[in-house]
């Protein structure tokens, strides 16, 4: 059974092993970026009003013959296995993406534009589920979990611009393409930012 429990910055950081492994799973990312990234989603965690969704599933053990419930912590293997998470913050100036996207908006569509989407926005920073587990519904319910109840006006992400199950779940998700094949400084794969008000539903 898999069950999402929200976690705060200091939950967040104490699992980050546990988080990069799934990120890893995932994105299959070269070795020697992992450390960065590491460094990135811990300084995310300082963002405000930051909010993390770890998808859980949880395996009711079955009982050993002759065992008695003493009230005992669970051991190691008994804990629930991490097999996605999501994490997001309110977005602000200062901030390294807000800043690169809110200036490429603005010169693609002009400052109100951008203040319309950026101004007051929930940006969702990372989304992932281990491979074992797509195509169960893992990522829609972890996106609605975390967006439900926020308060800003707009939600917005960068997702990879080609044709993966990632921007198909977005578009679903009723997300629209703000910048396409975009290209972060120092980068070069292309990215699209999409957007849509909140709430979800």
């Amino acid at each position: 059974m898999i069950e999402f429990r929200g976690a705060g910055p200091a939950e967040f950081v104490e699992r980050l092993d546990t988080v990069i492994d799934v990120y890893t799973a995932a994105m299959r990312p070269p070795a020697e970026q992992i450390t960065g990234r590491k460094g990135i989603m811990h300084n995310h965690s300082t963002y405000p009003l930051f909010q993390c969704y770890f998808a859980e599933l949880r395996e009711v053990p079955e009982p050993r013959a002759g065992a008695v419930d003493l009230g005992e912590e669970p051991d190691a293997q008994d804990l629930p296995r991490v097999v996605g998470f999501a994490y997001g913050f309110h977005g602000t100036s200062g901030q390294w993406w807000h800043d690169v996207v809110y200036r490429a908006l603005a010169e693609k569509s002009g400052c109100e534009a951008a203040d319309a989407w950026l101004g007051d926005a929930f940006e969702l920073a990372e989304i992932h589920v281990h491979p074992d587990f797509h195509d169960h519904g893992i990522g829609r319910a972890m996106i609605n979990t975390l967006c439900a109840g926020r308060k800003e006006r707009a939600g917005v992400l960068s997702t990879h611009d080609r044709p993966t199950a990632a921007r198909h779940l977005y578009r679903t998700l009723g997300f629209t393409d703000l910048l396409t094949r975009f290209v972060f400084p120092g980068g070069y794969e292309e990215y699209a930012i999409v957007g849509r008000p909140l709430p979800l539903s």
